[in-house]
C-alpha cells in the first residue's frame, strides 16, 4: 500500500465551529457596517451629483434666457428699423404731395391773375386745396388727388367779359393780354392755334375804328373763341408734357424704388439669413455646452462612485487570487475593468453603469470571500494542528508551500519514509487530508481466512488523527484509500506490536 494516496475528510469539533460560526456572524456584521457605510458615501454623492446638476441647469437656464433676450433685442431692433424705413417711406410720399400741392397752388395763383374761371370756381378748388393739406399734414397719403385737382385747375375756362360796355381799345388790349398769357411756348405748342390768334387781333386793329364798329364786334367773338381754344391747346400740350415728364419721373423713382427696394430686400434676406445662421450657430454652441457639461457631471459622478469602490473590489480581486480562487474575483473585476475602461472612452452612461454593477457585486462577492478566508484559516489551523500531531508521532517536518487553495507539507520518518500531506479544501469548505506515502515498509498478506493482515501506516496517520484536536479543534473522518478491504476483512491489532489481527 505504499504510494497508494490516502485521504479523510476532516469535519470541526463542536468548540472549533463555535468560534468559527462567531467569526463569521463578526464578519457580516462588519460586512453590512462596511456597506452601510458605502450606501451612505453613494447617497453623498448622489447629493452632490445632484446639486451639481441643479448648478448646471440653473445656469444653462439662466444662458438660454440670455441668448432670447439678445434675440429679443434683434428682433426689435429689426422691427425699428422697419417702422422707421416705412416712416421715411411716408415722409418722402408727403414731400412729394406737399410740392404737388405746392405746384396746383401756384396754377391756382396764375389762374387768379389770368382771370381763368370764374372767382367761385377758384375758390372751390383752394378749398379743396386746403383740405388736401391738412389731409398731408395728418400724414395721409393723397395719391391721386393732387393730379385731380390739378387737372381741374388746368382745364378751367376763361371768365366771361363784363356786361358792361368796353371801348375797342380795352377789348383789344384784354385780348392781347389773353394771348401774351399763353405764353412764348404757345407758337410752338399751337402753333395752327397761335398764327389764327395772331391774325385775329390784326384784323380786330383794323377794324378798331369807329365806323367799323359792327364788324369789330364779329371779330371779338371769333377771337375770343380762338384765344380760349388756343389756351386749352397749350395748356393741355403743357399739362401732357408735365404729365409725360412726372410720369418719366415717376418711372425712373419707381425703378430706383424697386431697385432699392429689391437691393434693400436682398441684404434684409442675407442679413436675416446671417442672423439666423448666427442664432443656430449660438444655440448649437449652447446645446454642445449643455452636452458637455452634462457628460463632465456623469464622468464626475462615475469617477467618484468609482473611487468609493475601486479599492475594496480590488481587494476582492486580489485576496480571491492570493487565496486560490480567482473565481471569485473574476466577475467583478471585470465589471471594474469595464468601468476603469469606460470612463477612460468618456463614455458617462456606460461607465455609470458599470460601476452600478461593481456596487452591486461588491456585497455578494465580500461574503464569498470571507467564507474562503474562513476555509484557508481553516486550513491553516488545520495545518498547524497536523504539523503537531506528526512531529509528536517522530515526524522530522522538511517544510511546505502555500499553494492557494491548499498547503503541500513535507514529512520524513527515520526510516527514510516520506510523508507528502496536502490540505485542501472540498467545494463546500470541507477539510481534506491527502497522503503520498513513499518508502514505508508496509506489509499486505492476501492469506487464507484467518492470517492476519498488518497495515501500519494506516494505524499511524489514525494515531496522528487522533491528536488533531478532537472537539478544540479538527475530527478527522475514516482513512481511504483506493483498494481499501471492506470492514470484514480489516485486521484487529495484534498485542504485540502495531499490527492488526484480521477480524473474523
Amino acid at each position: 500500500m505504499s504510494g497508494s494516496p490516502k485521504y479523510s475528510t476532516v469535519r470541526m469539533g463542536a468548540a472549533y465551529a463555535a468560534r468559527e460560526a462567531a467569526q463569521r456572524r463578526r464578519r457580516e456584521e462588519q460586512r453590512r457596517a462596511r456597506e452601510k457605510r458605502r450606501a451612505a458615501e453613494r447617497a453623498r454623492l448622489a447629493r452632490e451629483a445632484a446639486a451639481r446638476r441643479d448648478r448646471a441647469r440653473v445656469e444653462a437656464e439662466r444662458r438660454r434666457a440670455e441668448l432670447a433676450r439678445k434675440e429679443a433685442e434683434r428682433a426689435a431692433g429689426r422691427a425699428a428699423e422697419r417702422d422707421a424705413a416705412v416712416a421715411r417711406a411716408r415722409a418722402e410720399q408727403g414731400r412729394v404731395d406737399e410740392r404737388g400741392l405746392d405746384e396746383v397752388r401756384d396754377l391756382l395763383a396764375g389762374a387768379r391773375r389770368s382771370g381763368a374761371g370764374a372767382g367761385a370756381e377758384i375758390e372751390a378748388l383752394e378749398g379743396q386745396l386746403a383740405r388736401l393739406r391738412e389731409r398731408s399734414a395728418g400724414g395721409e397719403r393723397l395719391g391721386g388727388a393732387v393730379e385731380e385737382l390739378r387737372g381741374r385747375v388746368v382745364n378751367l375756362s376763361p371768365a366771361a367779359a363784363g356786361d358792361g360796355p368796353q371801348d375797342s381799345a380795352t377789348v383789344l388790349a384784354g385780348l392781347e393780354r389773353r394771348l401774351s398769357a399763353v405764353g412764348t411756348e404757345g407758337a410752338a405748342l399751337d402753333p395752327d392755334g397761335h398764327r389764327r390768334c395772331t391774325e385775329l387781333l390784326d384784323q380786330l386793329r383794323a377794324a378798331a375804328a369807329p365806323d367799323r364798329q359792327v364788324r369789330f364786334e364779329a371779330l371779338r367773338g371769333t377771337a375770343e373763341h380762338a384765344l380760349t381754344r388756343h389756351a386749352s391747346v397749350v395748356a393741355q400740350a403743357r399739362e401732357a408734357a408735365r404729365q409725360e415728364s412726372a410720369e418719366a419721373r415717376q418711372r425712373e423713382a419707381a425703378e430706383a424704388a424697386r431697385q432699392e427696394s429689391a437691393e434693400a430686400a436682398a441684404a434684409a434676406e442675407e442679413a436675416e439669413r446671417a442672423r439666423a445662421a448666427a442664432a443656430e450657430r449660438e444655440r448649437a454652441e449652447e446645446a454642445e455646452r449643455e452636452r458637455v457639461a452634462a457628460l463632465e457631471l456623469a464622468l464626475t459622478e462615475a469617477g467618484e462612485r468609482l473611487g468609493a469602490v475601486r479599492a475594496p473590489a480590488q481587494g476582492v480581486v486580489d485576496t480571491a487570487a492570493e487565496l486560490g480562487d480567482p473565481g471569485i474575483g473574476d466577475e467583478i473585476g471585470d465589471a471594474l475593468g469595464r468601468a476603469t475602461a469606460e470612463l477612460a472612452a468618456r463614455s458617462a452612461s456606460a461607465a455609470l453603469a458599470a460601476v452600478a454593477e461593481v456596487e452591486g457585486l461588491l456585497p455578494d462577492a465580500e461574503r464569498r470571500l470571507d467564507e474562503l478566508e474562513l476555509a484557508y484559516q481553516r486550513r491553516r489551523d488545520l495545518v498547524e494542528a497536523l504539523r503537531d500531531a506528526m512531529t509528536d508521532e517522530g515526524f522530522a517536518f522538511e517544510g511546505g508551500e502555500d499553494e492557494g487553495g491548499s498547503f503541500r507539507l513535507h514529512f520524513t520518518r527515520p526510516t527514510g519514509a516520506t510523508y507528502e500531506t496536502t490540505v485542501a479544501s472540498e467545494d463546500d469548505g470541507t477539510p481534506l487530508l491527502v497522503y503520498h506515502v513513499d518508502g514505508e515498509p508496509d506489509v499486505t498478506l492476501y492469506a487464507p481466512q484467518d492470517e492476519p493482515v498488518c497495515d501500519a501506516t494506516e494505524a499511524l496517520l489514525e494515531r496522528v488523527h487522533g491528536a488533531l484536536g478532537g472537539a478544540e479543534g479538527f475530527v478527522p473522518d475514516e482513512l481511504s484509500w483506493d483498494g481499501k478491504p471492506p470492514p470484514d476483512r480489516r485486521a484487529k491489532t495484534l498485542p504485540h506490536d502495531t499490527s492488526r489481527r484480521q477480524a473474523p
